[in-house]
């Protein structure tokens, strides 16, 4: 715990001690621990002298900020209509296949995270998912379910 809160306030000395600065602070401790706890929450809540309902108020309107741990690897499949209309369902099953997960689950050895997200901004290349920071596009089962397996070759 003494190394998170380290850590936010070297970040605190990076962006600042404003309210502007609760996002990129944030994001920085998701990027690191995967998710926002309630201790850092409250930590942060400390260092920018605002509420801690103020913080997660903040962290749960972003679907990129996680209050839950997420595994090493978050899977987001886009679930837009037009990601939908071509075969976005498939993709889903293949994912889930491939994993042994389902939308909303970590993996048991908290490598993965599925989720769904609203949309991915690649309409014009759909069905798409991203994999941490990592876009992959014009998805088929069987690319979907190469994707993964190169993820789990990496562990």
């Amino acid at each position: 715990m003494e190394a998170l809160r380290n850590h936010i306030k070297e970040l605190v000395h990076k962006y600042g001690s404003s309210r502007e600065s609760l996002l990129p602070i944030m994001q920085a401790v998701v990027q690191k621990e995967k998710y926002l706890s309630d201790f850092a929450m409250v930590e942060i809540a400390k260092v920018l002298d605002i509420s801690a309902a103020q913080v997660y108020g903040t962290a749960t309107f972003y679907s990129f900020i996680s209050t839950e741990p997420r595994g090493k690897y978050t899977i987001r499949l886009c679930q837009s209509i037009t990601c939908t209309m071509h075969g976005k369902k498939l993709i889903l099953e293949a994912v889930q296949d491939a994993l042994k997960i389902k939308v909303g689950e970590t993996s048991h050895n908290k490598k993965f995270t599925l989720l769904h997200t609203n949309c991915l901004g690649w309409c014009h290349k759909g069905p798409a998912m991203l994999i941490n920071d990592e876009v992959y596009t014009e998805l088929t089962p069987q690319s979907a379910r190469d994707i993964i397996n190169q993820y789990l070759k990496k562990e």
